[in-house]
């Protein structure tokens, strides 16, 4: 299997036109772009967020031009320290133009089925994907795309039901 890097994959976003998608389904992360201040949120220390700085750029831009971008968050409840950090950050996404949504892990609807083995995924425009790999500890691998329109066809249904049920981030309580 072919894998892009993190910042191959984010050139994505200068290619599509309407709708950009994210699920994510795990309640911890590695990302080296994360790791320091991560650990200065877990020491209570201040974050000047200089380090999210090129991805606010980014969402700011494609969502100035009309363009939706989307997450849904698949987390466990009570949450994992990482999703708590996360949960915190969270304004800063809608601050540059995200729109995010919640979904405990425990109100999945029944009988969903997660397609691409259970893995993260970024869906582009309802034609391709962009699927998460990582490690054993977390660490993203890359994204591996996937342009077969069953397996597309399938995530843009399972984000259909998934975006419906889910609680939008001014009204989730974490």
């Amino acid at each position: 299997m072919d894998l892009i890097s993190s910042a191959k994959r984010d050139e994505l976003f200068n290619s599509f036109t309407r709708d950009a998608f994210h699920l994510e389904l795990r309640d911890d992360y590695g990302s080296p772009i994360e790791d320091t201040p991560y650990a200065r949120w877990q020491r209570g220390e201040p974050d000047d967020f200089a380090w999210l700085g090129p991805w606010m750029a980014l969402m700011k831009r494609v969502t100035g031009e009309g363009k939706a971008v989307r997450r849904v968050r698949v987390v466990s409840e009570p949450h994992s320290r990482y999703v708590g950090w996360e949960h915190s950050l969270t304004r800063l996404n809608l601050e540059a133009g995200e729109d995010i949504r919640w979904l405990p892990r425990h109100q999945l609807p029944e009988g969903v089925s997660l397609p691409v083995a259970g893995n993260d995924w970024w869906l582009f425009d309802d034609r391709l994907l962009a699927v998460g790999h990582f490690d054993a500890e977390g660490r993203v691998l890359g994204s591996e795309l996937i342009e077969d329109p069953e397996t597309v066809a399938e995530c843009v249904r399972v984000r259909d039901q998934l975006w419906a049920v889910a609680i939008p981030h001014v009204e989730y309580k974490s």
